[in-house]
């Protein structure tokens, strides 16, 4: 429901600096805005790949009219394009879960088409199966991350150019405690949060190898910056716990209007405050700074569950889509689910995700994780129960059912049908663009 791009260049040089009790007052005000559960968005990423041969490169200036053509479309959704070429397609905030799915639904037929006819193709995978990094965007942002993230090793730019997700956008929830209110929805998007990892893994080769995960795009997370993309405490009260998270973590660039922007090391955004150099700080800093961070879950005023992988098929997308959001904004699954999920604390432990064992595993294993699959089968069963009340058509019932049927109920996920691909065919070029089996 909303982009990581906002404002390219510096804030305006009359702009108020910020101060730091000003900053921390505006980050508990703007993260978790409060209310009744009923806005739903999803943030879709693809890769783009030629529709008869994936397993070769796309040149540069077919990806390009691709970004011409998907761009005169008149879509619903907003359409950017990662640095890696990779197409997004970001909803409208949506008053219920089918109207979030049928406006995504009619523009992706409308891409797919547009895409076919030039002989390209939207695959459903976490991680490219077959292609190293290849940056093609130039854009300041991402020349700033680039020099960022390899301070801490490759994993940034792989995350950068090869990967792809399905981000569910849901509300806050409630002031109130219970099973809506955002206290209770903020703890259990860092439980569930695993379960979905396991469930959705869809990333188990990268550069025409198999990966030692099943979802290698979570590992990537996982290994790209020491603070960036990790999880708050989130035990304690969320709107503390993240305002100080947004401050103490690094700046990673500051904008200018001319020339490069600087990426300093080091430097915290409570430091950059204090110091105000190189210039001071002001509200737009603030706001973009927010984008700069990637966690498991953000709160951007809504809840973005940033974890799950892109799917395969047509309309694998949508299972991910009703399930999160049955078990979040139906009371009655919530409540059961938050149950469920909450002896799955003791597996993670102190440290935050992704990096804890409960996330770890969850990205190694699937649900080949006993516990994980455990909880998934309750979880898809919640699911399918809530929907109806969430006015699901049969046709997304349909969908999650058989997901649950065969993948949950037989301790399996995506990345297992690709890795059972690599054993009777032992030939990647064998998957179809779609992150299907041709």
């Amino acid at each position: 429901m909303s982009t990581d791009t906002p404002g390219e260049h510096g804030p305006p040089e009359q702009a108020t600096p910020i101060g730091e009790g000003e900053a921390e007052d505006l980050l508990r005000c703007i993260c978790f805005k409060t209310g009744p559960p009923r806005i739903v968005g999803v943030e879709l990423e693809w890769l783009l790949h030629d529709r008869d041969r994936p397993h070769v490169p796309v040149a540069h200036h077919r990806l390009e009219a691709a970004a011409k053509a998907v761009g005169a479309l008149p879509l619903n959704a907003a359409l950017t394009f990662e640095p890696g070429g990779q197409l997004e397609l970001s909803s409208r905030p949506a008053d219920s879960l089918m109207a979030c799915i049928n406006d995504t639904a009619a523009d992706l037929v409308a891409v797919r088409d547009t895409l076919g006819r030039l002989g390209l193709a939207p695959a459903g995978f976490g991680v490219d199966p077959w292609h190293p990094p290849r940056r093609l965007l130039h854009q300041p942002r991402y020349d700033a991350m680039e020099i960022a993230f390899d301070r801490s090793g490759p994993a940034g730019r792989a995350m950068m150019c090869t990967t792809a997700s399905v981000q569910v956008c849901l509300d806050a929830g409630e002031e109130e405690p219970g099973p809506l209110g955002y206290g209770r929805r903020w703890q259990l998007s860092h439980l569930l949060g695993a379960v979905l990892v396991a469930a959705f893994a869809n990333s188990p080769f990268r550069l025409g190898k198999p990966a030692p995960w099943r979802s290698a795009r979570q590992s990537l997370w996982a290994d790209l910056d020491p603070l960036r993309t990790l999880a708050p405490a989130w035990q304690l009260p969320p709107r503390d716990t993240w305002a100080a998270h947004v401050l103490d973590t690094p700046v990673l660039c500051i904008r200018a209007d001319e020339g490069p922007w600087a990426v300093p090391e080091g430097l915290t955004f409570r430091d950059w405050i204090r110091r105000g150099e190189p210039r001071r700080p002001v509200r737009a800093d603030l706001d973009y700074h927010i984008t700069t961070l990637f966690p498991p879950v953000r709160p951007r005023g809504h809840l973005e569950l940033r974890m799950i992988d892109a799917q395969p098929g047509d309309d694998g997308w949508l299972v991910p889509l009703a399930v999160t959001t049955a078990l979040f904004d139906d009371p009655e699954a919530a409540e059961t689910v938050y149950r469920t999920v909450k002896p799955l604390a003791e597996t993670a432990g102190p440290l935050a995700a992704p990096r804890n064992p409960l996330w770890a595993g969850a990205a190694r294993d699937g649900l080949a994780d006993p516990e994980l699959r455990a909880a998934a089968a309750i979880c898809f069963d919640l699911a399918l129960e809530a929907l109806p009340r969430r006015g699901a058509t049969e046709t997304v019932l349909d969908a999650v059912a058989g997901f649950r049927d065969r993948y949950v109920a037989r301790g399996r996920c995506p990345a297992d049908d690709l890795r059972d691909l690599l054993t009777t065919d032992r030939h990647l070029g064998s998957v179809h663009p779609k992150g299907t089996l041709s």
